[in-house]
């Protein structure tokens, strides 16, 4: 009698799972060799407090393309400040630590106040998600004076 009740909790299982939704997520693909870097500023740089300074945003072996275009092997930036990296399988937050550059930018200008912050970049697919594997810089560090 135990092995029948084991065996129908089993197909039960079985059902439930093969007819429950699945996850909304699927990563988009991206390149194994790509990889975002921060071009400028420099680690360990010194910019000017309170002042907007350049950030360039560097990509190789994959390509930028605006929010809502769905092409292989894309993305476009998001630059983290003074964050770590979000969750890899939700949408890239949209806040004052995360800035979005939905339409394809390859650079920004950026104001900060006096001390030290950390710059990253990470890409996204044409939702805002991050890719698999995902494709981000180094965090780098630059001092605001």
């Amino acid at each position: 009698m135990n092995k029948i009740i084991a065996a129908a909790a089993f197909v039960a299982a079985a059902l439930v799972a093969s007819t429950a939704p699945q996850s909304a997520w699927a990563a988009t693909p991206s390149p194994p060799n790509a990889y975002a870097y921060i071009g400028y500023p420099n680690d360990g740089q010194v910019v000017p407090a309170n002042k907007p300074f350049r950030v360039w945003f560097g990509l190789r072996f994959m390509g930028v393309a605006p929010k809502g275009v769905k092409y292989p092997n894309t993305g476009h930036h998001h630059l983290l400040i003074d964050t770590d990296l979000p969750p890899m399988d939700q949408e890239i937050p949209s806040d004052r630590h995360h800035l979005h550059f939905g339409a394809g930018e390859t650079e920004t200008m950026i104001q900060l106040p006096p001390g030290k912050h950390t710059l990253q970049l990470l890409m996204g697919d044409d939702m805002h998600m991050p890719h698999n594997p995902p494709v981000y810089s180094k965090k780098i560090t630059v001092i605001a004076r």
